[in-house]
């Protein structure tokens, strides 16, 4: 006897799914067009002709919106830099911190509200939670980055060599690195958070339209960087 098939989303459920997606899209659509302010609940609401009181039927305050808005954004941009990496043989380490550039630039192009709720300015008077998925997620990415660096250590360490205690770094990263990377020293974590910058910074500057008056083309700037970032590692180009 086949094994029973799952049931199927009841349609009021299927339909608070579809209005939370919707309350979220309009907030980042807020966001987009008049930066952090905009984002509250009544706003929300009214663009979609909906009351006050119903919209908290789905989020009981702005923050507890944002935080959820937050945790999508930085989800789906994880996804898509995991993806890109490991699309590239793990032997490849040059490769695989060039995939992940990409891919991070590719997601900002695509989701730049997303880009600005997470790495732009903050959202007035919005304190996340101390369990919130954004700080999971940042964890994740950090994580992501010192694997990156780790692929490549310690030729990394040798051609960019710094000093970094444990305690430089939140005790959270430093249990979670610790656990995935055994061995690894913190100057490499160090290293994963400058690799961060330089790979984040030329594409907050695009994001932000401050590349589009002097740049013709800043992919090939971008690109451009990402090969000087891999060869500052002591690894080919590629």
């Amino acid at each position: 006897m086949g094994a029973a098939a799952a049931p199927q989303q009841s349609r009021r459920a299927r339909l608070r799914a579809e209005t939370s997606a919707e309350i979220k899209a309009v907030a980042l659509r807020l966001l987009g067009e008049g930066g952090p302010d905009a984002i509250s609940l009544r706003a929300i609401a009214r663009e979609m002709g909906m009351t006050a009181g119903a919209i908290y039927g789905y989020y009981d305050s702005r923050d507890t919106l944002v935080t959820a808005l937050i945790g999508d954004v930085y989800g789906s941009l994880l996804t898509a830099v995991e993806a890109a990496r490991d699309a590239v043989p793990a032997d490849d380490p040059a490769g695989r911190i060039v995939a992940w550039g990409l891919a991070l630039r590719a997601w900002a192009l695509e989701n730049p509200e997303g880009f600005r709720l997470v790495y732009g300015d903050p959202v007035p008077g919005y304190r996340a939670p101390e369990d919130s998925p954004a700080a999971e997620a940042n964890h994740r990415a950090c994580a992501g980055l010192t694997g990156l660096v780790a692929a490549a250590w310690p030729r990394a360490g040798e051609v960019q060599p710094g000093t970094a205690e444990w305690s430089d770094f939140d005790d959270a990263l430093v249990r979670q690195v610790q656990a995935e990377f055994p061995g690894l020293p913190p100057g490499a974590v160090a290293l994963s958070l400058r690799v961060w910058a330089r790979m984040h910074g030329p594409v907050a500057l695009e994001v932000y339209g401050h590349l589009g008056r002097q740049a013709r083309d800043p992919e090939a700037l971008y690109r451009a960087e990402l090969g000087d970032l891999v060869r500052s590692l002591g690894l080919a180009g590629a």
